[in-house]
């Protein structure tokens, strides 16, 4: 390695992709290429850096395959940075096998890192979780030991494990100090502050009040009966009763949850479960049969009561009812999630994080887009969804798999 290409590899560590530059910018020599591209990817040119690790992919001859596995691991951190989910996770996995066979510990876990990174993206938390505890952090140094423990902290907050959340976000702090690299400590501090912004809303009798991550928490440990319009369900301590896929009866569940304990009137359940304004016969046959289906559903956690004008709620034993809303509310809640952290997303990319169709995904955005909530640069294939940082609140409880289930 000559002077020029060790001093920029320097320069790229210590998170200086301009000191970097200004060695090897005219060179297009391997070495040189990929040093351009990563710091291309530090200045945020990410498709450009994507395009000079594969040319100097290319460049690497047969005998030099631990540098062109190092290669394949940039441009997979670049691709999870353009949130481009598609790519196959065995390249990697081959890639981090030819650096373990040369005994290059740090890039190794530098590979495993990017696919938990990609996991969590997509809602895998429990595959992220196991990938993550088979790293050995003795031989990571400090940028990638603050990006593992960030990573595991983020686990811990979709899985609304607030203490060891805080336990992983101060080890990430540490390490990020030690490493001095500015972009670290940011993203550190940005999660940090996400611990003490609202994350949800607690509906009781009428009254709403915001609910930090540790309150949410601590409400699904106490028993009470929570209608949880994050997730779409009913829990109750370590009980839960899935809606996700059954609208009519979430609705119904949401309507008589806000009014416990008191009723609702048919007609207002038809309203809101049914989305029309005009109940007939056919409306009142159907509402009887689904409210049917939601006492079957919710037993043993509470029980749906006939009254004079509608039905009640009645949980079981002493528990109260409360809703736990997400900080905004629509159809479109999760993909705004999505959208908040900044990054140009790709539709494809969205859906498969979302589990959704890629079709169902490109109607949202064509709504919220008429709507002014988001907006689209590039066209056909090259086209990407952005949306402003949705200020004020944090949205764990709206990302794929926030909440654990019973």
């Amino acid at each position: 390695m000559d002077s020029l290409i060790a001093a920029a590899a320097r320069a790229l560590v210590a998170g200086d992709p301009l000191g970097a530059l200004k060695r090897v910018a005219l060179r297009d020599d391997p070495p040189a290429l990929a040093l351009r591209g990563i710091a291309m990817a530090q200045l945020g040119e990410h498709p450009r850096a994507r395009e000079l690790l594969r040319r100097a992919a290319r460049g690497f001859g047969a005998r030099e395959e631990r540098a062109r596995a190092r290669c394949i691991v940039a441009e997979a951190e670049v691709a999870l940075a353009m949130r481009d989910l598609r790519g196959s996770p065995h390249t990697l996995a081959a890639a981090a096998t030819t650096l373990e066979a040369h005994a290059d510990r740090s890039n190794v876990l530098h590979a495993r890192l990017i696919a938990v990174r990609r996991l969590l993206l997509l809602g895998c938390l429990d595959e992220a979780a196991s990938a993550l505890s088979r790293l050995n952090a003795r031989f990571l140094p400090p940028s990638l030991l603050a990006v593992s423990e960030l990573a595991a902290a983020e686990i811990a907050l979709r899985l609304l494990r607030t203490v060891p959340a805080r336990a992983a976000l101060a080890r990430a702090f540490e390490a990020a100090a030690r490493a001095r690299v500015p972009a670290l400590l940011a993203e550190v501090a940005e999660a940090r502050a996400a611990l003490d912004r609202p994350a949800a809303r607690r509906i009781d009798a009428g009254h709403e009040q915001p609910l930090r991550l540790d309150e949410v928490e601590a409400l699904l440990a106490s028993g009470t009966l929570v209608v949880d319009a994050c997730r779409r369900g009913l829990r109750a301590g370590a009980a839960w009763r899935s809606l996700a896929r059954r609208p009519v009866l979430f609705a119904l569940a949401r309507a008589l949850a806000e009014a416990w304990p008191g009723d609702v009137d048919r007609h207002v359940l038809i309203t809101r479960a049914f989305r029309t304004r005009r109940p007939d016969e056919s409306h009142r046959a159907r509402l009887r049969v689904e409210i049917g289906r939601l006492r079957a559903l919710a037993a043993p956690l509470a029980r749906v009561e006939a009254s004079s004008r509608g039905f009640a709620l009645s949980p079981s034993g002493v528990r109260s009812v409360v809703v736990l809303a997400p900080p905004i509310d629509g159809d479109q809640a999760s993909l705004l999630a999505m959208l908040a952290d900044g990054v140009a997303w790709s539709t494809s990319a969205l859906a498969l994080a979302l589990g959704s169709s890629q079709r169902t995904v490109q109607r949202a955005l064509v709504e919220l887009a008429a709507a002014g909530r988001v907006r689209s640069i590039g066209r056909a294939r090259a086209r990407r969804w952005l949306a402003p940082p949705l200020a004020g609140f944090t949205t764990n409880l709206l990302l794929p798999a926030a909440l654990p289930f019973a």
